[in-house]
């Protein structure tokens, strides 16, 4: 179903920025890349993964980089199934790197300072007029010194994520026309940041010179350099210090061979780690690693070395999993590169994690498959009580996708039921474009179930599902930042109806709940097939109500009878067709 935005160009000159999609069929290249390509793979990591080394011809680089672009940034590429690493050793480069879909940019450095980029490291309006869907991409671990107007321009939408980046220059968060979100953590910026039309956008333990513009929702957390809270008059919300988080996991390249750096716990923090002079807790041997390769690899293969005690690194493609990856070890670490993509095949969830101390899973997209599954991310058995406050579950940069790229359906996508769990930027996706999309095609009730206490996530995205896009069962949860959209397409007004009550709120955070806290949060709908109503944005017991900071909820298009009636609990708002933003602090 191709999502329909007839907005007259009138109406785009006198309302703020409203959210575009395209639908995309899935289709993939099929061509092998050149032979001489083979040179930049190691037998290792596979042929989805290239490795540049200083010493070698820049004109060689750029034409490998410029053949993996032209083919990601192809018409129909956005349901593409090539995944690509372009993985760089120390040293300097004089490149331009076009980044599109499923592609990531790494250094290999201990310090993104130990590979730097001259010339350009970018994501640029390619499809349409926007770069509303410019998904799936990262860039980690490098310096860039930008050419042009010494701006790096990094125009994107959900799940393009930068981290541990030096930009030794300006920031743009947008290119040509409307952006919609995006994430940034333990980086630099020297210069100025500006977000222009970027409606929402969240950043994590950064330094920057200086932040310009700002439309709905802009969140910064331990950042130095962050404008100053004036929430509703001004869209910021502004926390000085990153309460307790471990930033990112990272491969590094030591002159001998590969090992993998994990982070130690900071708490009450401002800035970037490498910045700080942290230090990382542990140091990874590549030998400890199990390394996946799609064709090769499968559910049995990769448990099969989890039982042994090895962690896994999961290179780019997909992998069709006819049984749960199980990880039941402590400690263990499941790394994917190159936007590495699980698909369940037989009802299975994709992942169930064991409720034991200090996993550590990041990088990773799943997809629902054709098959019902109940859920695709589990942490932690149903009931878990063991707590984990010394040395939590952590989930970095996890992407789920139910239909899009294929027809798939679920009952929810990610399910925590562990306590202390830190989640470090995720993107929850019922697809409203796409393959295999519509109300009674992709099937989706929940986003996110949360049934653990003591779970924080900074940088939530969470979007189109059937019932609650959050469900939050535990206590003591704290979300830091929160985007999401309610479903397009409920057919009527009774279909999105349940116990009395008209729609379901976005963000449900369950009558028994004690304590629960949260900061930033946008919420926005778009109605197309009836006139929708919905009662309450978010809900939760009324002693929680002053716990939900600096709220939003914005009418962005569709049936022009639509409205959601409340922000929370009956308060605040209404949103509709003619007054189409509604705040609370």
């Amino acid at each position: 179903m191709k999502i329909r935005y007839f907005l007259p160009a009138l109406i785009l000159l006198l309302f703020p920025p409203v959210q575009f999609c395209y639908a995309q069929e899935s289709k993939a290249s099929g061509k092998a890349m050149p032979e001489n390509f083979r040179k930049f793979n190691l037998p290792s990591l596979g042929e989805n993964v290239f490795v540049f080394d200083p010493s070698m011809n820049m004109k060689d680089i750029q034409i490998v980089i410029d053949t993996v672009f032209a083919r990601q940034s192809a018409r129909r590429s956005e349901f593409s199934t090539n995944r690509y690493a372009l993985l760089f050793k120390p040293g300097k480069y004089d490149l331009d790197i076009k980044v599109d879909y499923y592609m990531q940019v790494m250094g290999l450095g201990e310090s993104p300072e130990d590979v730097v980029i001259k010339g350009a490291v970018r994501s640029n309006t390619m499809h349409g007029n926007s770069v509303l869907t410019n998904f799936w991409r990262s860039v980690e671990n490098l310096t860039v010194i930008p050419a042009e107007n010494s701006t790096m321009v990094w125009g994107v939408s959900q799940a393009a994520p930068l981290r541990r980046v030096h930009i030794k220059g300006n920031l743009q968060l947008f290119d040509k026309g409307y952006a919609s979100g995006g994430f940034l953590a333990d980086s630099k910026v020297d210069g100025t940041v500006t977000s222009g039309p970027q409606q929402q956008w969240f950043t994590r333990n950064s330094d920057m010179g200086k932040w310009d513009g700002g439309n709905w929702n802009m969140m910064f957390v331990g950042v130095n350099g962050a404008p100053a809270e004036n929430w509703p008059e001004l869209p910021y919300t502004t926390i000085k210090e990153t309460p307790f988080v471990r930033e990112k996991p990272f491969l590094v390249f030591d002159g001998t061979g590969f090992i993998v750096k994990v982070p130690q716990l900071k708490k009450n923090s401002i800035g970037p780690d490498w910045v700080s002079g942290i230090k990382s807790e542990k140091t990874l041997s590549i030998a400890k690693f199990y390394i996946a390769k799609p064709g090769i690899d499968n559910a049995e293969t990769m448990n099969s070395a989890l039982k042994k005690g090895k962690h896994l690194l999961i290179t780019p493609g997909r992998y069709f999993l006819d049984k749960s990856l199980k990880v039941t070890k402590p400690g263990t670490v499941v790394m994917g590169i190159g936007m590495a993509t699980l698909i369940p095949e037989n009802g299975n969830a994709a992942i169930e994690i064991s409720d034991v101390d200090g996993v550590t899973i990041c990088g990773l997209t799943l997809d629902a498959g054709k098959v019902f599954s109940k859920e695709l991310f589990v942490a932690g058995n149903p009931g878990s009580r063991k707590p984990h406050t010394s040395n939590p579950l952590y989930l970095y940069d996890i992407f789920f996708r139910v239909g899009g790229p294929a027809e798939g359906s679920a009952g929810a996508c990610m399910v925590i039921n562990s306590r202390d769990v830190v989640v470090d930027h995720i993107w929850l996706w019922r697809a409203d474009h796409g393959n295999g999309v519509g109300w009674d095609k992709n099937r989706a009730a929940n986003g996110l179930i949360v049934n653990g206490d003591n779970v924080t996530i900074y940088g939530l995205f969470n979007e189109h599902f059937q019932e609650y896009q959050t469900l939050w069962n535990g206590n003591n949860g704290r979300v830091y930042f929160y985007q999401s959209e309610m479903p397009y397409d409920p057919p009527t007004v009774d279909s999105w109806k349940h116990d009395g009550i008209y729609g379901y709120a976005s963000y449900k955070v369950s009558d028994n709940v004690k304590n629960h806290e949260a900061w930033g949060i946008g919420i926005y709908n778009v109605f197309y097939d009836a006139p929708v109503i919905v009662d309450n944005a978010i809900e939760t017991p009324v002693h929680l109500e002053d716990k939900i900071h600096n709220k939003i909820i914005f009418w962005l298009n569709g049936n022009k009878e639509s409205v959601v009636k409340s922000i929370i609990n009956g308060k605040g708002g209404p949103v509709n067709a003619t007054t189409r933003k509604a705040t609370m602090k």
